[in-house]
């Protein structure tokens, strides 16, 4: 077995590894603890003795007799009794046949105490297998804030174990993960490749896991058809593209595909969920061969779709740049006119950034210039801020609107 193949099979293991010691001990951190243990042990032994017929059970043979002696050290003695002895009762059913533990594991880390932020943390490293560096990295905070946020999560969820996440909050956090790693909130960079990745990677598990779920699979969808098209997104120096600009034949048609056939397959089989309305949404920017031949009657009645079923600013938001596009700026801007009091797009550079971009439509350069600054100003995202600054000053150019 080479070396990543060998990687690859224990990074595929640990979480299913330590769903099991998790589920059998209420401990999180101690159990995660001794999975890191026979990890190492499974380092130091297989590459020369050879990898065992069952990897998986001699994982947890070997974690779980590190927690037992951990346990027996250093608890209170009625509490470690109790443990000790649910986890040396031998393994019985679908954990001693092998199941995957790991759509278990992911439940346990979007537990319902936990804000997103500690539950994507917890996912990423516990699930994803990401260090606390690698997520600090990703997150753009210093690794001993990040390393705190990952206790804090650990200690709420030994605090209050008998609660775990359900599947809608499951899919939430990976689809934050992805979204993330798609648009970068803040920083220099527009992607976090390494997060989008792990997004689809763990979103390809549960898929695997729970095939009949169709929001899974409309979730799936959503995420390949909008990576698809992470190629073409950022210009030679990180700049950003928008999508009428993109050059779509660095699109990703094997994804695009893949991404399609989901699509037709969870929608007929229903209920309808929002993953898959987004992810019917991105099938008919993909499918589009160019900007002017995008299929705009169709994504503003899905948008109507959407915020039917899940209502929220952002989604209004959307359908009105989509109704512009459909019945002109005019009636796209007296929807955003509704927004402006929100108070969750109040602060944010979303609303500018949209009405700047239906002004510019509709021939109001001042007023388009105006928004684009705003925007511009309350974004964190360094190709954001550029992009905009430069669509106002490309504006101001070409000197003051008529209108």
């Amino acid at each position: 077995m080479t070396n990543a193949a060998f990687e690859g099979l224990l990074r595929e293991l640990a979480p299913q590894v330590l769903g099991v010691l998790t589920r059998r001990s209420g401990d999180f951190a101690a159990a995660e603890d001794a999975v890191q243990e026979a990890l190492l042990a499974a380092f130091r032994q297989w590459p020369s003795e050879g990898v065992p017929a069952n990897p998986r059970g001699w994982l947890i043979q070997v974690a779980q007799r590190r927690l037992i002696e951990e346990i027996r050290s250093s608890s209170a003695r009625r509490n470690r009794e109790s443990t000790v002895s649910r986890l040396e009762e031998p393994l019985t059913g679908s954990s001693a046949e092998g199941r995957d533990d790991t759509l278990d594991l992911l439940f346990l880390c979007c537990h319902p105490a936990l804000t997103p932020a500690s539950a994507i943390a917890l996912t990423l490293r516990a699930v994803g297998g990401l260090t606390t560096a690698e997520i600090a990295r990703a997150f753009l905070v210093p690794e001993a804030t990040m390393a705190q946020r990952i206790s804090r999560a650990k200690r709420t969820y030994a605090a209050s174990a008998s609660g775990r996440g359900d599947l809608a909050s499951v899919l939430h956090v990976l689809y934050l993960i992805f979204n993330e790693g798609h648009t970068s909130s803040a920083g220099p960079s527009l992607l976090r490749v390494e997060l989008s990745t792990e997004a689809i990677r763990l979103t390809r598990a549960v898929r695997a896991l729970l095939p009949s779920e169709s929001e899974v699979g409309g979730l799936l969808a959503l995420m390949l058809l909008t990576e698809a098209r992470a190629a073409a997104r950022t210009g030679p120096v990180g700049e950003l593209v928008p999508l009428p600009s993109q050059n779509r034949g660095l699109w990703d048609a094997a994804a695009i595909a893949e991404g399609i056939a989901l699509v037709t397959e969870v929608l007929p089989r229903g209920p309808i969920g929002p993953y898959q309305v987004q992810a019917a949404i991105a099938a008919l920017h993909d499918e589009a061969p160019s900007a002017d031949e995008t299929d705009w009657p169709q994504i503003l009645a899905l948008y109507g779709v959407l915020e039917r079923l899940t209502p929220s600013p952002v989604v209004t938001l959307n359908r009105a740049v989509a109704q512009a596009m459909v019945a002109g700026p005019v009636a796209g801007l007296a929807t955003l006119d509704r927004l402006a009091a929100d108070p969750l797009l109040a602060r944010g550079h979303r609303l500018p950034a949209a009405r700047a971009h239906l002004l510019e439509m509709a021939g109001s350069r001042t007023a388009a210039i105006e928004e684009y600054r705003t925007a511009a100003a309350r974004t964190s995202s360094v190709p954001e801020r550029n992009y905009l600054t430069l669509r106002a000053a490309r504006l101001a150019a070409l000197g003051p609107s008529a209108n």
